[in-house]
């Protein structure tokens, strides 16, 4: 909003000239969700109590975790409007893909917000059945491609799908490419959801994933530096750095409040709707394939789940003591701020890796 009000004063007072450089604007959303989040917290978590709207912890989870019943929940309400509402001031509100970014995250929000709030009214940690909440983020996932697909812009998006390391191999989606936009966005969704079990974990890997995909987004909209090292350029998708800048800060002004022992959680309306966001930018960046590596953290945690509950139907038998990953560590006898602090390390990590194929192409 900014850039569309203040830059074309560039004639009359050359210090707006700024708001042109993407950079400048990745910064200042960065900075002012950081504030947003940051300042609007304790007021947030006291309007929370205030509302008796508190965390229901699964009896099956670890023991210790039983402390945790009654804190505030939903903060991803708090971390939904610190990201969308910067993205809006600084972004350029004229380009089409800043608009499916934040209407997909809003709408995975919103799937998220029912869930949280089924579980507060029923006071158990039951909110919408499984095919409720698949089905929302389903529906959300093929707007998203359908709307890709059929963009009124000069320059259409490119639906083929483009692997990492391989600078020939290209995969011609078409319409194909919409269930794959539906797999991306419900599997990072769902993935960032089950990461969400200790205090600071998902929103402090989402902020290095968001960051990682600001660079991603930004090489990709710039035609010089995608050329120099061939990646896909897509013209205007640089301006979705802003969002990741606002995700950034938005985490980071989170996670104040979320750290250990954690003021209040995210829920469901934090987790699937992050998760989204993640998922979308890695599509509109053309870097899906990428996002196995990106999210690598994420990737782990989901794939725990899968072979615990496979090895239990097969066999009967647990590989791990409980899944998702970070409680088997936790009852392997870490306790939980190195669980936290090594699986941060671990995204991090990924992060460096995603980052070095910019020049393994």
């Amino acid at each position: 909003m900014l850039y569309y009000l203040l830059y074309p004063l560039r004639d009359h007072i050359a210090l707006f000239n700024v708001f042109r450089y993407i950079t400048f604007r990745v910064a200042a959303a960065m900075v002012t969700s950081l504030l947003v989040s940051w300042l609007l917290g304790p007021w947030f978590i006291r309007t929370l109590r205030r509302l008796s709207v508190g965390q229901n912890i699964r009896e099956l989870g670890p023991q210790a975790h039983q402390v945790k019943a009654g804190t505030p929940t939903m903060g991803g309400l708090l971390i939904l409007f610190s990201t969308l509402v910067p993205t809006l001031v600084w972004g350029d509100l004229r380009n089409v893909y800043v608009w499916i970014v934040v209407l997909v995250t809003a709408a995975f929000g919103a799937v998220g917000f029912l869930d949280d709030y089924l579980k507060v009214k029923r006071g158990r940690n039951l909110g919408l059945k499984a095919w409720q909440k698949l089905l929302g983020q389903v529906l959300a996932g093929g707007a998203m491609g359908l709307a890709l697909l059929v963009l009124p812009t000069a320059d259409r998006f490119n639906p083929d799908l483009v692997f990492p390391f391989f600078k020939q191999l290209v995969l011609h989606m078409g319409y194909f490419y919409i269930p794959f936009v539906v797999v991306v966005l419900v599997g990072a969704s769902n993935a960032v959801n089950l990461t969400d079990g200790l205090d600071g974990l998902a929103i402090g890997a989402t902020a290095v994933a968001a960051a990682t995909y600001a660079v991603f987004t930004y090489v990709a909209g710039n035609r010089v530096i995608a050329g120099y090292l061939q990646i896909s350029y897509m013209p205007g998708v640089g301006e979705v750095a802003v969002f990741c800048g606002a995700m950034v800060g938005a985490g980071l002004g989170f996670l104040w409040y979320n750290s250990h022992p954690a003021e209040v959680f995210m829920g469901d309306v934090g987790s699937l709707s992050l998760g989204a966001a993640i998922g979308s930018v890695a599509v509109i960046a053309k870097q899906e394939i990428l996002l196995v590596l990106v999210g690598g953290l994420f990737v782990l945690e989901a794939l725990s789940v899968i072979i615990q509950v496979a090895s239990f139907k097969l066999t009967k038998k647990r590989v791990f003591r409980m899944a998702p990953l970070h409680h088997h560590f936790e009852l392997s006898g870490w306790a939980e701020p190195k669980v936290i602090v090594r699986f941060w390390i671990l995204s991090i990590l990924f992060a460096l890796l995603s980052l070095s194929t910019l020049k393994l192409r």
